[in-house]
C-alpha cells in the first residue's frame, strides 16, 4: 500500500494476468485519509493501450473509491514478459461539492498553491490463473469404493495375450478331437465292410478268396492307413 497524506493506494503495482488477444482488467482502491474532499486524476505513459474508469473523480472524507484499469487485447507478448508502462496518480484537496466534470489540470499544479500529491505505479504481467483440475466422479465423497477401484483397473497386455493363446489352443484341441472321432468311426465302418466282403467271398468261392476280393481288401487297407495317420 502506498500511503500519502491525502490518499492511500492499494496495490502499489498493477498486475495483469497476461493472455494474448484477450482484454484484461485489474483494480486499485483509493482511500481518503483526511476530512477534506480529495480530487484525483489517473495518467498513463501508454493511453492507447489502457482504459481507466474513472480516470478523474472525488473521494469523500474517509471514504474509498475503486478505479478499474483495463488493458486492451494484445496481439503479441513483450520480450521476457516485461512491461515498461507506468501510471501516475495525482491527488489534491478540492472544494466540497465539486463535481468530477469540474476538475481541471490546474487543480493538480503545485504552482497553484494547492496541496498536491503524486504516486507512481508500475505495471507487471503475471501468469494467468489456472482453474483447478476437475474431480473425477469416482473420487467424489460418498461414491462406492468398489466403483472407484474398478474404474482404475487395467488388464496387463501379457495377460490378455495369454488368454488369447489359451483360447486358440482349446479350439485346436477340440478340432483334433473331432477329427480323431471321425477317423475312428471310419475305421469301424471299414472293418464292418471288410468283414462282410470276407463272408461273401467265402460263400462264392467255397472257402477260397477271389483276386477281386484281395484287391479290394488291399485298397481298404490303404484307405484305413491314411485315416489312422
Amino acid at each position: 500500500m502506498s500511503t500519502g497524506e491525502l490518499l492511500s493506494v492499494e496495490p502499489q503495482e498493477l498486475e495483469f494476468p497476461f493472455e494474448l488477444k484477450k482484454q484484461i482488467s485489474c483494480s486499485m482502491q483509493l482511500t481518503n485519509k483526511t476530512n477534506n474532499h480529495v480530487a484525483f486524476k489517473v495518467k498513463t505513459t501508454n493511453p492507447k493501450k489502457y482504459c481507466v474508469r474513472p480516470n478523474t473523480g472525488v473521494v469523500l472524507p474517509y471514504a474509498s473509491c475503486d478505479v478499474i484499469v483495463t488493458m486492451q487485447a494484445q496481439k503479441e507478448a513483450p520480450p521476457d514478459m516485461q512491461c515498461k508502462d507506468k501510471f501516475l496518480l495525482q491527488s489534491a484537496v478540492a472544494t466540497p461539492g465539486i463535481a468530477p466534470k469540474d476538475i481541471t489540470p490546474e487543480l493538480f499544479s503545485k504552482d497553484s498553491g494547492n496541496q498536491v500529491e503524486e504516486c507512481k505505479l508500475k505495471v507487471n504481467y503475471v501468469a494467468p490463473h489456472q482453474p483447478p483440475s476437475p474431480v473425477r466422479e469416482g473420487s467424489e465423497e460418498g461414491s462406492s469404493p468398489r466403483a472407484s477401484i474398478s474404474d482404475n483397473v487395467t488388464v496387463p497386455r501379457g495377460f490378455a495375450e495369454s488368454n488369447e493363446k489359451l483360447s486358440e489352443t482349446r479350439s485346436l484341441i477340440s478340432r483334433l478331437t473331432e477329427e480323431k472321432n471321425s477317423a475312428v468311426q471310419q475305421k469301424n465302418k471299414l472293418h464292418q465292410e471288410l468283414e462282410m466282403l470276407r463272408r461273401q467271398g467265402n460263400k462264392t468261392s467255397g472257402g477260397g478268396v477271389s483276386l477281386i476280393t484281395v484287391l479290394f481288401i488291399g485298397l481298404l487297407g490303404i484307405i484305413l492307413g491314411y485315416y489312422l495317420k
